[in-house]
């Protein structure tokens, strides 16, 4: 037995302990989905790479099956890696190819097992193509929001050096074996050292994206109200200052809105809480759906929503007001068992505003008017046109 083979041998037992480890630290239950796909991945990858073991004893025809069927599980080992980084990183592309490649790869291995040298050079082929399509992955730009916590570049270049040997290598022995030379040390050797530097820097790259995707959860939801789903006050009032800035900078203008479902405190004292929390919900949900993309949508009270638009002209709330009337005036009764009116006030940034407290007081005295008015109504500051 030479070095490259015992080498070889190796890859299933350190695979397979990779994967335990990645197991118990990430657990099982309540798993996001970057680390199901990632703990799905080292398991295939540790199932070929022991059918592709050079320990086997000699099974006769046997043997063109485990080896067809361990490629084929080694090259679905890979897609569910990509799909890891698909869930981690910004959109990919690829996602059919991938979930082909290994059905083609078991096909084509499979119809040219006669010429076993071909087989394998089509099967290195197919392998190096799914590796490159993770190097794709990593080397495509923007940032992902998942995992905001990690150093991305840092990250991406341990990704990086574990995915490119491995490919390099089986590319030489795709290159060499197809011109005839079948295997050599020249061809064994790296592509066993490269696997093996794989195995070695996937778990920490794993885990790292696992731990950046968990923390960026509990970020979220630490700045996320429980019940509705949207920002909570404070988390509302952060970001404000940013879209502050941008409209200063720029000379845009900006408009705060703020909504109040009408009559809870009655609601709950005929029907209980339940019904409040319930409504609560649905005219949130309503407002996610109906808000404009790059408006900011948050809860700033207990029963009071606020909604600041970007780029808004003056008739921006009454077209929010009137689209969510008409989707409240569709769910309300089948989700509440009655209709849900609201009130609604709204404010624009104006030269002198120190930042959201000044525009939120000027808001919140519109929909006092729209109180005083009667309720279901939507009202602007004193000087707009409502």
């Amino acid at each position: 037995m030479n070095f490259a083979d015992a080498l070889f041998q190796l890859l299933p037992l350190q695979a397979l302990a990779a994967t335990l480890v990645l197991t118990t630290l990430i657990g099982w239950r309540g798993v996001p989905a970057g680390g199901r796909w990632a703990q799905l991945g080292m398991l295939l990858l540790a199932l070929g790479l022991v059918l592709q073991s050079p320990s086997w004893p000699d099974l006769g025809g046997l043997a063109a099956l485990r080896r067809t069927l361990g490629l084929a599980v080694l090259s679905a080992g890979l897609s569910a890696l990509w799909a890891a980084l698909a869930d981690w990183l910004p959109p990919q592309p690829g996602r059919r190819v991938m979930a082909v490649a290994p059905l083609a790869l078991a096909l084509g291995h499979g119809l040219l097992w006669a010429d076993r040298l071909a087989a394998q050079v089509l099967a290195d082929l197919v392998l190096a193509g799914q590796l490159a399509w993770l190097v794709a992955a990593q080397l495509r730009p923007g940032r992902s929001s998942v995992l905001q916590g990690l150093n991305s570049r840092r990250w991406r270049l341990l990704g990086l050096s574990a995915m490119l040997p491995l490919l390099l290598a089986l590319l030489l022995r795709a290159v060499l074996n197809g011109l005839g030379d079948g295997p050599s040390a020249l061809t064994e050797l790296p592509l066993a050292l490269s696997a093996q530097l794989a195995l070695l820097l996937a778990l920490p790259m794993l885990l790292l994206a696992w731990r950046g995707q968990t923390e960026a959860e509990l970020a979220r939801l630490a700045q996320t109200d429980g019940l509705t789903g949207l920002m909570d006050r404070n988390a509302f009032t952060r970001r404000s200052v940013e879209l502050f800035s941008v409209a200063r900078r720029h000379g845009e203008s900006l408009t705060l809105v703020i909504l109040e479902p009408d009559q809870l405190a009655a609601l709950q004292a005929e029907q209980g809480e339940d019904i409040v929390d319930r409504a609560l919900a649905l005219f949130a949900s309503c407002l996610q759906n109906q808000m404009r993309l790059g408006d900011l949508v948050g809860r700033t009270g207990a029963e009071r929503f606020g909604v600041l638009m970007m780029r808004c002209q003056l008739e921006g709330p009454q077209a929010l007001d009137a689209r969510m009337r008409a989707a409240l005036a569709e769910r309300a009764p089948a989700e509440l068992g009655q209709a849900l009116s609201f009130s609604a006030g709204w404010a624009k940034l104006r030269p002198g505003d120190r930042g959201l407290e000044d525009l939120q007081r000027r808001a919140e005295t519109a929909l006092y008017e729209a109180h005083q008015a009667g309720r279901g109504r939507l009202m602007a500051e004193p000087g707009l046109g409502d």
